[in-house]
């Protein structure tokens, strides 16, 4: 059953993330094409739930891939700070809300790549 919903949310997870990327790809387009741009660039530090080497590089690549956004770098876990990303943000109107953006789209890998709810996922 466990493998049956992992499969589940791996499923919705790439049927979301292949939606995102036409609706950013249209913001940006409506952006570029209409008169003044709605643009608030920054770079946000992200940090990881994500444990293995797969998970974290999913997260990149979902992350790069979706237009409006940038994985810069990675910052390796020390004793008092989990790993982190740098994230480049087109669109980062407020820290708090980029950084909603990014925990959403984390929740929703997590949950394929190790098959629990949004609940399982701190403990894993």
């Amino acid at each position: 059953m466990r493998r049956l919903r992992q499969l589940w949310y791996a499923v919705t997870y790439l049927v979301w993330l292949a939606w995102q990327v036409p609706v950013q790809s249209m913001k940006l387009a409506r952006d570029v094409l209409t008169p003044g741009l709605e643009v608030s660039p920054s770079i946000i530090e992200f940090p990881l739930r994500a444990r293995s080497t797969f998970e974290t590089a999913a997260i990149e690549s979902s992350i790069t891939i979706t237009p409006g956004t940038l994985t810069l770098g990675i910052a390796e876990a020390t004793p008092d700070h989990p790993r982190s990303l740098f994230v480049h943000f087109l669109y980062a109107h407020t820290h708090q809300g980029a950084i909603a953006e990014l925990e959403a789209m984390e929740t929703r890998l997590l949950r394929a790549t190790r098959g629990c709810s949004e609940e399982g996922i701190e403990e894993s």
